[in-house]
């Protein structure tokens, strides 16, 4: 969820039109995006580079004068973290190439964005089902939480790139009756344990104030519904998962008085099964003290041997906001 919002009006099936052929309406286009450095997390400690159990590498501070560019809600590193994949809450795809210098972020190259496509191929725009808010890439699959609807999309990723056409995944009835804004903002696919391959869906709150927020196992050997506890007023904004099968939630408050905070946490992936309260320990955590916006997308590669954390921020398209690119590495 980002912290202003338009409703969705339409569901994937509002995507079909009559008729057998269909031409792919399909807008991609290059964009300019301009990437100032983040020399420390924390700028009243330049010096400090660890915070909680994370080591801060590098971050930016993307912009760019684009009308689409921003609402930057879901986040995929890929081919070894040199290829960004985001989505925007609005609708579109945004692809790049990762320029670093060093160990050390200086950029984003080849940036372009393109609609995501319903099943039609007809942009997503179109049906008002735009509020893309989560992403995973797993195994050439792209998954899509579309979050006032409560649907999730899958795309043939590796074989159609930002082509690819949304295809419904079906998800049990408690999902489709969350709280209108805040639905489905956390994706990932369980890499290991017993629910290898299952896909995982969190809704961002499904309940009062830190009352434990819904979870889905869709698919895999196991489906079903769990709980993840929530504390101190935090939402759910993603999930990503290291490649033991354990689960790092990126959670987010806001109050209007005080601005913005971000916090990650470490599930056990043994814990994630149908029917269980799962919580976890504190990584990191963060206020304005920090270099920190809206922080909204979550994800992991490896990299030499390190695990990499990649979060973004969803500026909401407002002036009073910024586009964050952070990196951290995952200490032992």
């Amino acid at each position: 969820m980002g912290l202003t919002r338009r409703a969705a009006l339409a569901g994937l099936g509002a995507l079909a039109l009559p008729g057998a052929a269909q031409a792919i309406e399909q807008t991609r286009f290059p964009v300019g995006v301009t990437a100032r450095p983040i020399a420390a997390f924390e700028p009243r400690r330049q010096e400090q580079r660890r915070f909680g159990g994370l080591q801060f590498r590098s971050g930016l501070v993307l912009s760019s004068g684009h009308p689409r560019f921003g609402g930057l809600s879901g986040l995929a590193r890929l081919n070894g973290g040199r290829d960004l994949v985001a989505v925007t809450d609005r609708g579109y795809w945004l692809t790049a190439k990762v320029a670093s210098i060093n160990g050390k972020l200086t950029g984003l190259d080849e940036v372009e964005m393109a609609a995501i496509l319903g099943s039609s191929g007809r942009p997503l725009t179109r049906s008002g089902l735009y509020d893309t808010e989560s992403l995973c890439i797993h195994d050439g699959a792209a998954f899509v939480g579309i979050e006032r609807k409560h649907e999730i999309a899958r795309f043939d990723w590796a074989r159609d790139g930002v082509e690819a056409r949304a295809r419904p995944v079906p998800v049990p009835p408690e999902l489709k009756r969350l709280p209108r804004n805040r639905g489905l903002e956390a994706l990932g696919v369980m890499p290991a344990g017993p629910l290898k391959g299952a896909l995982i869906a969190i809704a961002e709150r499904s309940g009062k104030e830190d009352e434990p927020t819904l979870g889905a196992v869709l698919g895999g050997p196991q489906p079903g519904l769990f709980r993840l506890a929530r504390h101190d007023g935090y939402d759910i904004t993603d999930l990503a998962f290291l490649p033991s099968g354990d689960m790092l939630v990126l959670e987010r408050w806001y109050q209007p008085l005080r601005g913005v905070g971000m916090r990650i946490r470490r599930i056990a992936g043994r814990d994630i099964r149908p029917g269980a309260l799962v919580d976890g320990q504190r990584l990191i955590e963060a206020d304005m003290g920090f270099e920190i916006d809206n922080m909204e997308g979550l994800s992991v590669h490896l990299e030499e041997g390190k695990t990499i954390l990649t979060l973004i921020s969803d500026d909401n398209f407002s002036f009073l906001q910024r586009t964050l690119l952070l990196e951290f590495e995952l200490l032992p």
